[in-house]
């Protein structure tokens, strides 16, 4: 009876609640998202225009986001000249050319990341970790409330492959974004791998990985909870700067910290 009637609701009921916590009948999102952008790094290990599975995956979420307005961007990372090392602009130390400043700036300008990227030998991509890395070489920068540069966006991750290793690398990028201050929503990540064993991958013929449910659900959820949580996030102002400010820290207020030992 519960399920005819959350058919007939489409799919508005919410188990524990009343059947709606609008009005019977509405569908509709709980708020508007039409002014959030988001930005998708896809870490392939294959140059444009070649086939990418891990696009294909990213493509189901871009839509869910673009159908509620949201700016989205997608960048292929390999695409780019990326240089290797931990400082946010790597000409500065040595390396003739370094796409990733440009990219910082697409970063910063998004209110929701989300890295995507294949798995090899069980563990993310070298492409994904650079990623990570260049990331991580911005992590010092603080933003305007004294706060590390990340604070006050949302992140999640999806994860492409033939084999095991989907929840090995999203736990890898998960942690990551988080320790670099970005805030990660409930069930923030999704994946496809197939059947255990080398097989097809995603958008090969006959895989079964854009029809696949488990898939298509977590991907739902996923992009879902970064719109919701960016939301909070954006009109709450970010998160509070109160405890969290370095440059705060860094001026000699350190807050719940006055044991003389911890100075």
């Amino acid at each position: 009876m519960i399920e005819g009637r959350c058919r007939a609701a489409r799919c508005a009921w919410i188990p524990g609640a009343s059947l709606t916590t609008a009005s019977a009948g509405s569908d509709a999102p709980p708020a508007r998202y039409d002014d959030l952008r988001a930005l998708y790094i896809n870490c392939t290990l294959k140059r444009s225009p070649e086939r990418s599975h891990t696009q294909g995956l990213v493509e189901r979420s871009v839509r869910i986001m673009e159908e509620q307005g949201v700016d989205v961007g997608v960048v292929r990372a390999v695409d780019l000249d990326i240089a290797t090392g931990v400082w946010p602009d790597m000409t500065e130390h040595g390396w003739e050319t370094d796409a990733w400043p440009g990219l910082y700036q697409q970063v910063m300008a998004a209110d929701i990341l989300v890295v995507a990227g294949p798995i090899w030998l069980g563990d993310n991509a070298s492409v994904t970790k650079r990623v990570i890395e260049r990331l991580y070489a911005c992590s010092s920068l603080l933003n305007d409330a004294g706060q590390y540069a990340y604070y006050g966006r949302v992140g999640g991750c999806l994860i492409t492959g033939n084999e095991d290793g989907v929840k090995h690398c999203a736990m890898n990028v998960l942690y990551s974004l988080q320790h670099l201050g970005y805030t990660i929503p409930p069930q923030a990540d999704a994946g496809w791998i197939g059947a255990a064993g080398p097989g097809p991958s995603y958008l090969d013929p006959g895989s079964g990985g854009p029809d696949n449910e488990f898939t298509n659900r977590n991907t739902t959820f996923m992009t879902w909870n970064l719109l919701h949580l960016a939301r909070i996030v954006k009109d709450a102002g970010g998160l509070p700067a109160y405890g969290n400010q370095r440059a705060a820290w860094d001026a000699g207020c350190h807050r719940d910290a006055d044991n003389p030992e911890h100075r």
